[in-house]
C-alpha cells in the first residue's frame, strides 16, 4: 500500500506460506507441550488466541493471493491483511505482560539480566540464528520462483529458457 512496489508484494507472497507453517507448528507443538503441563490441548490464552489471529492473517493472504485475478486488487488485498498482522505481532509479544495468562514472562532480556542460563542462551542463539538464515533462504528462492514464473507468463526470453533448464 505505501511503496506499490512489485518485489514488495512478491516478497509478500513469497513470505505468506513460510509463516503460515511456522505459526502453524508453533500452536501444534504448543499443544503437544501445553497437554501434560496444563493438561488442556487448548486454552484461549491471550499469546495462543493472538498467535491463532496470526495464523489466520497469513492463510487469508494466501487465500486472497489465489482468489483474486487482478494482480494489482490482489495486491491490495494482501496489503490491508498484511496491516492487521503487523498491529497483531506487537500484541503476540505483550500479551504475556498485558494480561495474565499462563504464559510465563521472557526469560531472555536484553534491559535486565536473563533467567536463563548461559549454556542454553547461546544454545538459543545459535538455532534461532541458524533458523533465520533458513527462512530467509526458502523465501528467497520461493521469490526468485514466483519471478521466473511471472516473467514466462509475461514471455519474457530469459525466463521462459530459465523455467526450461
Amino acid at each position: 500500500l505505501v511503496w506499490r512496489t512489485r518485489a514488495s508484494h512478491l516478497m509478500a507472497h513469497a513470505l505468506a506460506p513460510t509463516g503460515a507453517v511456522f505459526a502453524a507448528l508453533s500452536l501444534i507443538t504448543g499443544a503437544l507441550w501445553g497437554k501434560p503441563m496444563w493438561g488442556a490441548w487448548w486454552v484461549w490464552d491471550a499469546r495462543l488466541t493472538s498467535e491463532l489471529i496470526l495464523l489466520l492473517l497469513y492463510l487469508g493472504i494466501i487465500a486472497l493471493r489465489g482468489a483474486i485475478d487482478d494482480p494489482h486488487r490482489a495486491a491490495r488485498a494482501t496489503a490491508v491483511c498484511a496491516l492487521i498482522g503487523v498491529v497483531n505481532v506487537p500484541i503476540i509479544y505483550f500479551s504475556v505482560v498485558w494480561w495474565n495468562t499462563l504464559h510465563q514472562g521472557a526469560t531472555v532480556n536484553l534491559t535486565r539480566a536473563s533467567t536463563i542460563a548461559p549454556a542454553m542462551a547461546w544454545a538459543l542463539l545459535l538455532c534461532t540464528l541458524a533458523l533465520w538464515c533458513h527462512v530467509a533462504a526458502v523465501v528467497l528462492l520461493r521469490a526468485r520462483r514466483l519471478v521466473v514464473e511471472e516473467e514466462s507468463a509475461r514471455g519474457a526470453r530469459w525466463a521462459v529458457q530459465w523455467r526450461a533448464a
